[in-house]
């Protein structure tokens, strides 16, 4: 019994010292570190289209299948690249593809990832792209501004979640769900998804990541200061 805690001791102090050397290590770069994996998030629904254009499909096809468990795909709510036009709607889309498949039909739209004429849509719907690129960019306006920001009041956040709400709310119950019929039909357009999607995207970021600065630079300065009292 003894020759077992004696031979446990050691690997656990390493155990306890790895963690602690990783908490550091995220607590003083967790802003880097969350821009890279977020970046590499983001951008692998950007990279689909791009497979898919050079020919690599199957690397393509899972993509699409990962990211649409995030997002619907719906290649009338979506960029294209390598097309004649960088979006389309559910008519363009019908009179090209030579279909009668209403808007009503997720389970083929989501399906369509396009061809060599109309190009390839990303993984991501307009609106999340908007959404996840305006938060990056936040990210790294963010991290030169960090020590001058101050955190968002949320009934000034409201602002920025107002129009996306409005926009994409009153979209899926008169379109494609007809859920509201006496409301008028809304089908939002690819620069509104934009811009409302960035709102919220860039409001989300300036609301939430001042609070995580503060806590992650206060759990920083105890474990320096306890690192420091234990060789004291």
């Amino acid at each position: 019994m003894t020759t077992h805690s004696n031979s446990a001791s050691p690997l656990l102090e390493r155990f306890v010292s790895a963690v602690n050397r990783t908490v550091v290590f995220i607590t003083r770069y967790w802003l880097a570190v969350t821009i890279v994996f977020f970046g590499l998030f983001a951008g692998l629904p950007v990279l689909a289209p791009v497979l898919m254009h050079f020919g690599f499909t199957a690397p393509a096809d899972l993509i699409y299948r990962v990211y649409s468990v995030t997002c619907h795909q719906l290649a009338y709510r979506s960029y294209f690249f390598f097309g004649e036009q960088s979006a389309y709607t559910i008519a363009e889309l019908q009179a090209a593809l030579n279909t009668t498949h209403p808007a009503s039909d997720p389970f083929f739209w989501r399906e369509v990832n396009g061809n060599a004429v109309l190009g390839f849509k990303m993984a991501w719907c307009e609106r999340d792209a908007a959404i996840y690129a305006s938060m990056l960019f936040a990210f790294l306006l963010f991290g030169l501004l960090r020590t001058r920001v101050k955190q968002l009041d949320w009934r000034a956040y409201l602002l920025f979640v107002i129009p996306m709400a409005i926009d994409g709310v009153w979209q899926l119950v008169t379109s494609p769900l007809y859920l509201l019929p006496f409301l008028p039909q809304h089908e939002s357009s690819a620069e509104l998804r934009a811009i409302t999607g960035a709102l919220f995207g860039f409001g989300s970021v300036w609301l939430v990541f001042p609070h995580i600065d503060r806590a992650m630079r206060d759990a920083y300065q105890d474990i320096v200061e306890q690192a420091a009292r234990k060789r004291s």
